[in-house]
């Protein structure tokens, strides 16, 4: 009976987890507050009076929730972010994390009547940038951030655990007399970071290579697959005294930037293992939560979360990140979201599990501060971003993509566009616009009718285009259903090969660029154009390149990179 009522329960808390998400838009709160919520309100104290103390069984749950978390966060975070942000990431997820701890434990220390080192063990708890929260608001906000920005908070939420875990298990050894020499300390220092970095990085090598060479008979077991490999990174780096958290992180990032087979299924499959994992970690933290405790610390723990939000982050913010060229505005975002969350929690379980004094105290002040942080920071995350004018409106969702690399690696994608009202494609026939090669309109579904497209199929705002495509031609063809394409720049460095009897407007349709006329004016095939420049001859048109690709039947259109020099029209 008890695990038939634990299961009925568990089915009930998660049920009211995802109803609480459906309306965090809506009410402005972020969803890891209502989260919280829903699991203080059924924990010993609420109104479902569910009794639970158990730290170290929070502790491990909340590790496993974590580590589903940071592996969806690093399968969709791109090598190329990291190779952009990695020095500036890095610097905030250390000498950032070591000054918002030092800064924050001793004013701890003193609000609270703590020996130093019990403040400063505090401050090491609440010092890193927790990645739950930080995923969780940045991709609820409904802002499109700068991209430099976006990936430095991603990628230092991600990777500066294993400092605060160092502080945290440092300190809790000094306190109980068994810290070691300083050798020791940093030794524990480089195996968390080294440890853990080399085993992310082999595990996720080693996944990606799995995932591309065991042919599984069911396609449902490749997202258990990748699965695998991010646990055993977690647990991997851990046995070897390494973070698993850094560890599993690196994994997501080496397999998600890495071509593999059943992506989509491995991405939405792990969406909703990190969702999951939110829930149980945050409505768990919540049971373990007693309102009446944390009401008895709420004068020491709302001036320690002042302290920590309008102080210590951002002097860390300012000291670790202002060598890399960020402007003012950027900085004074990057110093807002410091957002706390499930790791702070989770790390102030250490405490009372080691029999720490104070861990009590400890453990109800993070947990004041926790709900302060997410509360203000998450809670005003997009009006601040609109006041420094950094975020525009988020993009719409993306488009579907419908899976063909089954079992081997084709280059190419069905993808499922919507077609909004102010799209350059919405009325436009399809024999109007240019298709290259590498790109066919498969298939329309308007409403409840299937429609067969031909030249003269007309696209309405709310159709359903199935687009089958060269996964090269993709941002063009995003762009081409943009809702607002002539406010997007044009990717650069792409080459198409259209039919040399493509018009000049439909080109024009398809690039949603103005085009100089030439000669017999829009309607003048490309073929045409180039007649008289020669075999192989060529001809710039506004930002793009055209050329005959011989024997003359096919035209190449180029959009060159940039910076560098764009060839001009001869003559």
């Amino acid at each position: 009976m008890a695990i038939n009522t634990a299961v009925l329960l568990a089915g009930v808390l998660l049920l009211l987890g995802i109803a609480s998400s459906k309306f965090s838009a809506r009410l402005g709160v972020p969803v890891l507050v209502l989260f919280l919520s829903v699991g203080m309100l059924a924990g010993s104290e609420g109104l479902g009076r569910i009794p639970f103390e158990n730290y170290g069984l929070a502790n491990s749950i909340g590790s496993v929730a974590l580590a589903l978390i940071l592996f969806d966060g690093g399968l969709r975070t791109s090598l190329a972010a990291v190779r952009l942000v990695w020095q500036p990431a890095l610097a905030l997820s250390t000498v950032g994390v070591l000054l918002t701890s030092l800064l924050t434990g001793v004013v701890a220390a003193h609000v609270l009547g703590l020996p130093l080192l019990q403040g400063l063990l505090l401050g090491s708890i609440v010092g890193s940038t927790d990645a739950a929260a930080v995923f969780s608001v940045l991709r609820t906000s409904g802002l499109k951030l700068p991209e430099r920005v976006t990936a430095t908070l991603e990628v230092e939420s991600g990777s500066n655990d294993p400092m605060a875990i160092f502080l945290t298990l440092g300190l809790i050894g000094v306190i109980a007399g068994d810290a070691g020499s300083a050798a020791d300390l940093l030794k524990l220092f480089i195996s968390q970071f080294g440890i853990g970095g080399l085993v992310g990085i082999g595990v996720g090598r080693l996944a990606t290579w799995a995932v591309n060479r065991i042919n599984l008979d069911y396609p449902g077991l490749y997202p258990l697959l990748a699965l695998a490999f991010g646990l055993l990174s977690f647990g991997l780096a851990a046995v070897l005294g390494g973070s698993g958290f850094l560890a599993v992180y690196l994994a997501g990032i080496v397999l998600g930037s890495s071509s593999i087979v059943f992506r989509s299924g491995i991405f939405s499959f792990h969406d909703a293992t990190a969702w999951l994992g939110q829930i149980v970690l945050f409505v768990m933290l919540g049971l373990l939560s007693f309102p009446s405790r944390l009401l008895a610390v709420a004068g020491e723990g709302l001036g320690i979360a002042l302290v920590l939000i309008v102080l210590a982050r951002p002097i860390a913010v300012v000291v670790a990140a202002w060598p890399f060229r960020f402007r003012r505005r950027e900085l004074a975002f990057l110093a807002w979201v410091g957002l706390k969350g499930a790791v702070p929690i989770t790390l102030a379980t250490f405490p009372l599990m080691a029999g720490i004094p104070g861990g009590h105290l400890i453990f109800n002040a993070v947990f004041f501060v926790v709900l302060i942080s997410a509360l203000t920071q998450g809670w005003s995350l997009p009006l601040v971003a609109r006041w420094l004018r950094l975020g525009r409106p988020a993009d719409p969702p993306p488009p579907l993509s419908v899976e063909i690399n089954a079992l081997r690696h084709v280059d190419g994608e069905i993808i499922d566009y919507t077609v909004p009202a102010t799209a350059a494609i919405a009325g436009i026939a399809l024999r109007d616009l240019a298709r290259p090669d590498g790109m066919v309109v498969t298939l329309v579904v308007r409403g409840r009718r299937v429609i067969i497209p031909r030249g003269a199929t007309s696209l309405e705002a709310g159709d359903h285009v199935f687009v089958a495509l060269r996964r090269s031609l993709k941002p063009l063809i995003d762009r081409l259903f943009a809702p607002d394409a002539s406010a997007l720049a044009l990717p650069r460095g792409h080459a198409l090969c259209f039919p040399a009897a493509t018009s000049l407007a439909q080109l024009q349709r398809f690039f949603v660029v103005p085009l100089p006329l030439h000669r017999d004016g829009a309607g003048g095939s490309l073929g045409a154009l180039l007649q008289g420049q020669g075999q192989g001859g060529a001809l710039a048109l506004g930002d793009l390149w055209i050329e005959t690709v011989p024997p003359g039947d096919v035209v190449k259109v180029s959009i060159p990179p940039l910076p560098g020099p764009r060839p001009q029209p001869p003559g």
